[in-house]
Formats: C-alpha cells, structure tokens, sequence
C-alpha cells in the first residue's frame, strides 16, 4: 500500500515539473524576445531622429545656398524642399532668428514607438 501511495506522489511530482519547467522556459524565451524588440525599435527611433536633423540641416544649407536667405519656416522646407517627417512620431520646433541667422531647430520625440513603450 505505501509503495502504491509512493508511485502516486511520484507521479504527481513528475506532473507538475513537466509542467512548470516547459512553462518557466517559455517566460524566459518570451522575456528575452520582448527585450530584443524594444531594444531594436529604440535604436530605430534614434537613428531616424538623426535622419531628421540631418536632413533639416541639409534643407536648411541648401536653401540658403540657392535663395541666399535660411528658411522662414519649417512649413517652407516641407512645400520647397520636400521635407517629410512623421508628426505623430517628432515635434520640430523651427524657430527662425533673421534671413542671415542660421535658424534654432529643435527635434522633440513624442507620441509611442513601435514596442508600445513610452519614449
């Protein structure tokens, strides 16, 4: 009778580490996935604020080269010079100072990146 018990609380056990093992390796393998995407889509989010700025200030330069005055607005850049951004990603504040002044650009990330996190 206690061999039988025995084999019943053996039983059990195997029961529930083949269920919690497979299911802690999955949290695990799920964890670290999560992590990699964040990681990439911040690192995503960074290199096109870089591409932004890059390319006002080349718009801005250019503009100032072919016109001989820097751009009145940022508006300006986008009709003339074919400026596009996403707006729901980045908040420009273009602030011009003089027609000879370089302008003061401000690149601010708002809104949710593409994990879902909060910037």
């Amino acid at each position: 009778m206690e061999e039988i018990t025995l084999k019943k609380k053996e039983s059990l056990i195997s029961e529930i580490f083949g269920f919690i093992v497979p299911t802690v390796i999955l949290i695990f393998i799920v964890a670290i996935f999560y992590t990699g995407v964040s990681q990439i889509s911040s690192s995503t989010l960074e290199k096109q604020e870089e591409s932004l700025y890059t390319a006002i200030k080349r718009d801005i330069v250019q503009c100032y080269s072919l016109e001989g005055i820097y751009p009145p607005s940022l508006e300006y850049l986008e009709e003339h010079y074919a400026l596009v951004y996403d707006k729901k990603v980045f908040f420009v504040d273009y602030r011009p100072i003089a027609s000879n002044i370089y302008p003061d650009v401000t690149i601010i990330r708002i809104g949710k990146n593409f994990a879902g996190d909060s910037p």
